[in-house]
């Protein structure tokens, strides 16, 4: 099965069993736009409790804060978002279809890639055992002559982002005959500027109405209150301030499910450190948020790093955590040396003095800050790629499951009575109630036992209880396990001890507290 279809059954997968729908759906939705269900709303909630405590909990010098999504406009305006805040449009005369040049170009740099991929893996199948990889790039010339037309079309493109060259963006789309996916044509346009900001009015009447903006990142609710915070906090260099909310860009290209919203939710930490300590900062930071997505288990290899062609205008490095989605290797979360740029341009707008006098220095300077920036939604969706599974079972029967992360699933175990008499749902819900407080439970009596655990398999719910007539005479009940089907008899009142061994978020955080331990000593 190729990608795309995979992807089309995880959109289906997930409406289908309470994950995502579409917004407004009734009114036939409304674009880039979707609302979270009954499940999808506890798996991403499990998602945000992860990321706070991994922050609050493991760091003694991190906080969280909550700002409001308005903000005085004059933030935006220092922040260089109403002059800067663009995207690269460009459109497909034929289609008339409007795509984003920087991504255009991007998906061709990964069809090159593929292609390169392709032809390794061929001569690995072809040489086996005695492969040599780097040998092969080294030798083979058709490998060589791919990899420069690669790299120069890489360079061309670095160096246009760079200049902010839209001619040079569009020559490169013409001379690597990069076609619309819908029409087929090379018809372009030419590129031009698109502000991504929502604006609105705030006032009582349209003459005393002042123009506001729908925040298109929460970072700048950290920096405007940086100095409420570290002196009511009595914060001391170096410090974070997290925050998790809602932010706002009017994407003219979104796609791709909930990858790319036009409304969505970011989690972002802004760690605030001396001047000259930024670079070492920023590569603890890069270490350890790695390990934070790799500790879940989806896979070491579905990860990759990839650093920034274009430096962002307050940025002295910067980098992207990659998934490998099932259209390619996206960005879920970036980490940025932001230097003092925001606390220094909010000083300047503002006429207020931001600094911090350090102790230690006697002096008063302006922090450099290092920014951790992950998306709700595309790590939301990281999560169903990974863990959406397709297994054939013996009598040729095929199960749908989620493998999710236990601690993060949206529902820990169901409890199931085995019929629907002899007593057996009072023993369930006797059960249940013992449970339900410390972990969220379904409870199911209809069809087949066989369909109800294909029901919980679907919604990735890693631990089902049965309940039958021998439960009523030994007090024991098969517990069966999600990823591999075992089924094990144990005790009523041993439930709940192997139950939170499993899903324990504290297990994670120690087992994450030992990784950045270890990553911290050698970065």
């Amino acid at each position: 099965m190729n990608q795309e279809d995979v992807f089309k059954k995880i959109v289906s997968h997930c409406k289908e069993y309470g994950f995502v729908f579409p917004s407004s759906e009734i009114y036939d939705g409304l674009g880039a736009v979707y609302d979270y269900g009954q499940n999808g709303v506890e798996l991403k909630n499990n998602i945000k409790k992860y990321w706070w405590d991994s922050m609050t909990l493991l760091h003694d010098h991190i906080v969280g804060i909550d700002a409001a999504i308005f903000m005085h406009p004059a933030v935006w305006k220092a922040s260089g978002h109403v002059d800067a805040f663009n995207d690269p449009l460009i459109d497909n005369r034929d289609s008339k279809k409007r795509y984003r040049a920087d991504v255009l170009i991007e998906d061709h740099l990964a069809k090159m890639d593929e292609k390169i991929q392709k032809e390794i893996e061929k001569a690995a199948r072809r040489f086996g055992d005695a492969f040599d990889e780097r040998q092969f790039r080294a030798t083979s010339a058709r490998i060589i002559e791919q990899q420069a037309r690669r790299d120069e079309v890489h360079a061309r493109f670095a160096a246009a982002l760079n200049a902010s060259d839209f001619e040079a963006l569009r020559q490169l789309i013409v001379d690597c005959e990069i076609v619309c996916p819908v029409s087929g044509t090379r018809n372009w346009t030419e590129v031009r500027q698109f502000n991504l900001m929502f604006a609105t009015e705030m006032g009582s009447t349209s003459d005393g109405a002042t123009k506001v903006y729908l925040r298109p990142e929460t970072a700048q609710g950290i920096f405007v209150n940086f100095l409420n915070v570290q002196k009511t906090g009595r914060m001391k260099i170096p410090f974070g301030i997290a925050q998790i909310g809602k932010a706002f860009r009017n994407e003219i290209v979104a796609r791709q499910f909930v990858f790319r919203m036009r409304e969505f939710e970011q989690m972002e930490m802004q760690f605030f450190v001396r001047p000259g300590e930024e670079l070492e900062w920023f590569a603890r930071w890069k270490a350890f948020r790695m390990k934070w997505h790799r500790v879940l288990g989806l896979g070491d290899a579905k990860y990759r790093f990839h650093d920034h062609d274009k430096l962002a205008h307050y940025a002295n490095a910067a980098t992207d955590i990659e998934f490998e989605m099932p259209f390619g290797f996206k960005e879920v979360e970036g980490i940025h040396s932001r230097t003092d740029f925001d606390l220094s341009q909010h000083e300047k707008y503002s006429g207020k003095k931001i600094q911090y006098f350090d102790p230690e220095l006697n002096a008063s300077y302006t922090p450099y800050v290092i920014e951790t920036s992950i998306g709700v939604d595309r790590m939301f969706l990281s999560l169903l790629v990974g863990a959406y599974c397709e297994e054939a079972l013996e009598g040729g029967e095929t199960r749908v499951v989620l493998k999710l992360p236990d601690v993060l699933a949206p529902v820990k175990l169901a409890v199931l009575p085995l019929v629907r008499k002899d007593g057996l749902p009072e023993k369930a819900a006797e059960i249940l109630r013992l449970l339900r407080f410390d972990f969220r439970c379904q409870y199911d009596e209809k069809d087949s036992i066989g369909k109800r655990y294909r029901r919980q398999d679907a919604i990735g719910t890693p631990y089902c209880i049965t309940v039958d007539h021998q439960t009523l005479d030994d007090g024991a009940v098969t517990i069966r396990y999600r990823d591999t089907m075992r089924q094990e008899r144990v005790p009523v009142d041993r439930l709940h001890g192997i139950i939170a061994g499993k899903v324990s978020m504290s297990g994670l955080l120690y087992r994450l507290q030992q990784e950045q331990d270890e990553t911290w000593k050698t970065v």
